[in-house]
């Protein structure tokens, strides 16, 4: 049906569903009209990126105005902000999976209520690249945790609960064949490497904690991309589990600040 999928029995329950980091509601707000006929949502870590690609889009669509004056949809929460141009939803989710998961529940509950079809959603962002050139654009085709496994794991009620974490590949390969009309980007496709942390977890030497030495850094990023790993970042395992769930048609697109 091309439906968003909410796969929680209790919300037909509820006389009202509030959405409480996007300060938004079904009796408080008209989703569908708000929101009925979007197409497209791009996520990112940050707010001001994001009004940025907003304000792109805007002007890339031929939309009316220049779009500067872009209004922040959940301006009445300071957790997450959220911009449209046309079909195109742009949101913030900041650092880390507990802050882009909590962000995803509430979007796809929205989607879900606004009866949105069809939805494609991509996380854009910066990444640390591994052993690929500076400026590159890595396409996600599988995101795997720290120990180069295709699974996200959740705790729920006390059990641990593993979740697959593959992506679109014939989104994948789409974006891939676009990215040949813009020659300034080199891009590859590649799996992209989840942790739960930016210092110890992705194997910096500059924390305030730091455990290991130089030499055990270098044999660990060398199996990682002996694995297929491509690029770092902190959220494509959660990414990737709740639009798998949902029935969303996602991908991650990572810049590597090298």
């Amino acid at each position: 049906s091309g439906l968003v999928l909410v796969k929680n029995p209790h919300l037909d329950l509820m006389e009202e569903d509030v959405l409480y980091h996007l300060d938004l509601g079904t009796k408080t707000h008209n989703l569908p009209a708000m929101f009925g006929d979007i197409k497209f949502v791009c996520v990112g870590g940050s707010p001001n990126r994001m009004r940025a690609f907003a304000q792109f889009m805007h002007r890339e669509l031929g939309l009316a105005g220049d779009g500067q004056d872009v209004a922040d949809i959940c301006a009445g929460s300071d957790r997450y902000a959220m911009y449209r141009a046309g079909p195109v939803l742009s949101i913030s989710h900041g650092m880390g999976i507990p802050s882009i998961s909590i962000m995803l529940h509430e979007l796809i509950k929205l989607l879900h209520h606004a009866k949105c079809r069809d939805v494609t959603i991509i996380r854009i962002g910066t990444s640390g690249g591994l052993g690929i050139e500076a400026g590159s654009v890595v396409i996600t085709d599988t995101a795997v945790d720290s120990s180069f496994r295709p699974r996200f794991e959740q705790v729920v009620l006390g059990d641990v609960v593993v979740r697959s974490t593959e992506l679109d590949k014939d989104l994948a390969e789409e974006l891939l064949a676009c990215s040949r009309e813009i020659p300034d980007f080199p891009t590859l496709i590649g799996h992209t490497m989840c942790t739960y942390d930016f210092y110890e977890g992705q194997g910096r030497l500059d924390g305030a904690l730091c455990s290991f030495s130089t030499e055990k850094k270098l044999e660990y990023l060398r199996r990682a991309y002996a694995a297929g790993v491509r690029n770092i970042e902190m959220e494509s395992t959660a990414f990737a589990a709740l639009c798998g769930l949902c029935g969303l048609k996602g991908e991650s697109c990572g810049f590597p600040l090298l």
